[in-house]
């Protein structure tokens, strides 16, 4: 077996503060966007929501324990902006319950000798935010109130926490907020989703994207300057974004299909960020004046946001054919089609136990050579996992076996293995997704991508066979260290 990674490799799991802590009105927190979107009438979320959650906010020692338990190096978790600022902005109260509590994991990290990386934003708006001025739809707003909130954490959290993440997966923030309405805050036009009662799929998406941009460029401008001399940290963004190959590889528009998708799906975040450059041309192109413009104070401060690194939070990988229609206007895919054959009809990978994820370890390599060929940062894999076909369905004793999972981190291990020995690509650690079965969003408590069992109704923790077999699949891989030297 080939060893590439780096002896400093990290293996760690990652969370969500909405999907696991549950305690959604204990100790001063306030609601945020998807408490609300996850109680509203007809159900939009089938039927569930956090209140609950893996009550991780009363079970926090026996959480970090499985950690400890795993051999785990880092643990991702995110922040809970209402949980430590109720009302959201940056003159409201702060709420010194919610500190503690991040306080208390922190340190419970540092004392297993787990390292600490927080993400400030994981989807969960504070409510006060979207009724005081519509959250992300109002740019300027959202991007100040940001900047308070991280500055918060930086000043609380940051003599100890030295791995930041500003905001998870803002595609998913943007597209599914706005523009399809499947997720908080749940808007879209009425022909897009007919459960949207507001919205414009048309226009909303693209503002929220610059307003995820500029709040981003904020937190990492203030830290640049104000705290890492001090701190001596490390900040950057995780992006979503699968690989898309040409639906037919003779076919030119089919390959410029491809790349389009991505630049769509990923440069429509990473260009600005980590290139401080306007959006891909093909954006611009399709959207024109609906795609907001950056100033040259937006672009001064998109300088001043120098990130280190590149987080990348991947599952699948798709194929891209051509359109020769003319994209409608609430069309943000780049007018393509996105599709799990090819047109010989091989499958893009094996099933898992959702529809939209297959495994394809094969195109997670080019996807790894690709982003950091363009954007020439150290990559963290943030997330990476998947649920077990069937495994919804599965009685603990079956979902505990987990095989199809094991054999889905191998895989996905190896070809970062693959991207650092063969393609030069730079991966400095990986995140399973996800520590723990938890709320999928507005999948609710069906798809199960936990490394450790969840049982719902007694929230018994219970370890699956892949908790234990990763540890060793990345020891395997990794270069040997001789006098601190490799």
């Amino acid at each position: 077996m080939s060893r590439s990674l780096p002896p400093n490799f990290q293996l760690g799991f990652a969370t969500a503060s909405y999907q696991i802590e549950g305690a959604v009105a204990t100790d001063g927190r306030g609601p945020s966007i998807w408490d609300e979107f996850c109680h509203q009438t007809p159900t939009r979320t089938k039927n569930s929501n956090g209140d609950i959650a893996c009550d991780h906010y009363n079970r926090l020692d026996e959480d970090l324990d499985l950690l400890k338990q795993y051999g785990a190096d880092a643990y991702r978790f995110s922040i809970s902006w209402s949980r430590i600022i109720p009302l959201g902005g940056r003159q409201d109260p702060v709420n010194e319950a919610g500190i503690d509590f991040y306080n208390r994991l922190i340190d419970g990290c540092l004392e297993r000798n787990i390292t600490p990386w927080a993400t400030l934003y994981h989807w969960d708006l504070p409510q006060a935010l979207h009724d005081r001025y519509g959250g992300w739809l109002d740019v300027e707003e959202s991007q100040l109130d940001f900047e308070g909130y991280a500055r918060l954490c930086f000043e609380r959290f940051g003599d100890r926490v030295k791995n930041w993440i500003t905001l998870n997966e803002p595609w998913i923030v943007s597209i599914f907020g706005y523009a399809t309405g499947i997720n908080a805050p749940g808007r879209a036009s009425q022909g897009v989703n007919p459960q949207a009662s507001e919205g414009d799929s048309a226009t909303e998406p693209w503002t929220v994207g610059k307003a995820l941009i500029m709040s981003h460029a904020r937190a990492v401008a203030a830290y640049n300057r104000d705290f890492r001399q001090a701190q001596g940290g490390q900040i950057g963004i995780s992006l979503n974004g699968d690989y898309y190959e040409p639906w037919d590889p003779k076919e030119p528009k089919d390959l410029k299909a491809a790349e389009r998708r991505m630049q769509f799906h990923i440069g429509w975040f990473a260009d600005p960020i980590f290139l401080r450059r306007d959006y891909p041309q093909c954006m611009r192109d399709q959207l024109g004046e609906r795609l907001p413009q950056f100033s040259e104070a937006d672009m001064s401060l998109l300088r001043a946001a120098e990130c280190d690194f590149y987080g990348m939070n991947y599952y699948t990988s798709q194929f891209a054919r051509h359109r020769s229609t003319l994209a409608p206007e609430t069309d943000f895919v780049g007018n393509v089609d996105e599709l799990q054959t090819d047109k010989a009809g091989n499958a893009v990978g094996s099933e898992s136990g959702l529809a939209w994820l297959r495994s394809c370890p094969d195109l997670f390599r080019k996807h790894l050579a690709r982003v950091y060929r363009l954007y020439g940062k150290p990559i963290y894999v943030t997330e990476n996992g998947c649920p077990c076909p069937g495994e919804d369905k599965m009685t603990r004793e079956q979902s505990v076996q987990d095989v199809y999972r094991q054999q889905y981190f191998l895989d996905h291990i190896g070809a970062i293995n693959d991207a650092v020995q063969q393609d030069g690509a730079v991966v400095a650690g990986y995140f399973a997704w996800s520590l723990m079965d938890n709320l999928e969003w507005s999948d609710g408590y069906g798809p199960r991508f936990g490394v450790t069992y969840t049982d719902y109704d007694t929230l018994e923790r219970t370890p699956k066979r892949s908790a234990a077999m990763l540890r060793g699949i990345v020891d395997a891989r990794k270069v040997s260290s001789i006098n601190g030297k490799v």
